[in-house]
């Protein structure tokens, strides 16, 4: 039996051993060479293009020769106004990679000797970068459709007589929440977060192109698919697949979101879940890559996503 690619060298190229044996100019130049890779690490100036650039090596910024103007590498990006060094930021990068199911906050805090807000932050600004990579996709051929509930656990009492049904509504906290997925098959997952599944169904409107095999279980609101898709149906009162029809692999990303937040983080507000199930997609999506290519990835795609409005200030008790 052939070895499974995660078991496999080729899916480690990138550990936290070499990344701090290297150090911080390493570190550095990785940084550089993924905000500038046209330049193969030289730097451009982010406000008017200008590739004449002075390098302030004391304070390790560039000061453009047209506009005048001092940069760094992280200037504009999520990571501007970083407190981290860069072998820091890489090694953390790294471990948030390596975790297949999710890293907590907490783990990633200890293991960099941080507080657990600086993890905190910096995990969900990495996520906004998960997300920006998935923002303007959309999903053609043969997509399955599917949504979960996540939260909004409703403890029973302890006596007998003093329980309730907790499936009705009445009796629910308000802070359940429902993730519906678009994965196309051999392509890319898509996630978003409602209140009710039933407001999947113009997500999928707007992100699966007309025309497209559109493949949901029995529930009744995805019948208003019909009139723009190729509708295949699923009931799984029957089967999980009947006839090659099924949605087992919106089912697998739920298996896997699923765990990452009962096993990682254990609970998830609502607010944040949006965050959570992009990162579940990112890591399903890019499976078979090895861990340094992930890393660059990330890397790349944060240094290409301009300043988090939600989580900027955030230490100035401008919470998101």
């Amino acid at each position: 039996m052939a070895q499974h690619f995660l078991l496999s060298a080729a899916a480690r190229t990138l550990s936290l051993k070499s990344i701090f044996s290297e150090g911080e100019e390493a570190a550095y130049y990785r940084f550089c060479r993924l905000r500038w890779p046209e330049t193969d690490g030289e730097p451009v100036c982010p406000t008017c293009g200008c590739i004449d650039i002075y390098d302030v090596t004391t304070r390790r910024r560039f000061k453009c020769a047209a506009c005048h103007r001092q940069f760094s590498v992280t200037s504009g990006t999520v990571f501007a106004s970083r407190k981290l060094s860069f072998v820091d930021l890489l090694g953390a990068i790294c471990l948030f990679v390596n975790a297949s199911k999710g890293l907590s906050a907490v783990q990633l805090s200890r293991d960099l000797d941080v507080q657990h807000k600086t993890a905190f932050v910096l995990m969900h600004k990495l996520r906004e970068a998960m997300m920006a990579e998935t923002r303007d996709i959309g999903l053609d051929g043969e997509v399955e459709v599917d949504g979960a509930a996540f939260g909004g656990h409703v403890r029973p009492a302890n006596l007998r007589e003093d329980r309730v049904d907790r499936r009705r509504l009445a009796n629910r906290s308000g802070k359940r929440r429902v993730v519906v997925v678009l994965r196309q098959r051999g392509g890319r997952i898509l996630t978003r977060t409602f209140l009710r599944e039933a407001q999947g169904v113009e997500f999928a409107r707007e992100r699966i192109a007309r025309g497209a095999m559109v493949a949901a279980d029995e529930v009744t609101h995805w019948d208003l698919l019909e009139t723009d898709f190729d509708m295949q149906r699923i009931n799984h009162s029957e089967g999980y697949s009947v006839a090659g029809v099924h949605t087992n692999l919106a089912e697998s990303f739920f298996s896997r979101l699923r765990r990452m937040i009962g096993g990682q983080h254990l609970k998830v507000e609502g607010r944040y879940l949006d965050a959570y199930a992009a990162h579940a997609a990112w890591l399903e999506d890019h499976r078979e890559e090895s861990n340094g290519r992930l890393a660059d990835r990330l890397i790349g795609g944060a240094l290409a996503s301009p300043v988090s409005r939600s989580w900027k200030g955030y230490w100035q008790r401008r919470a998101a």
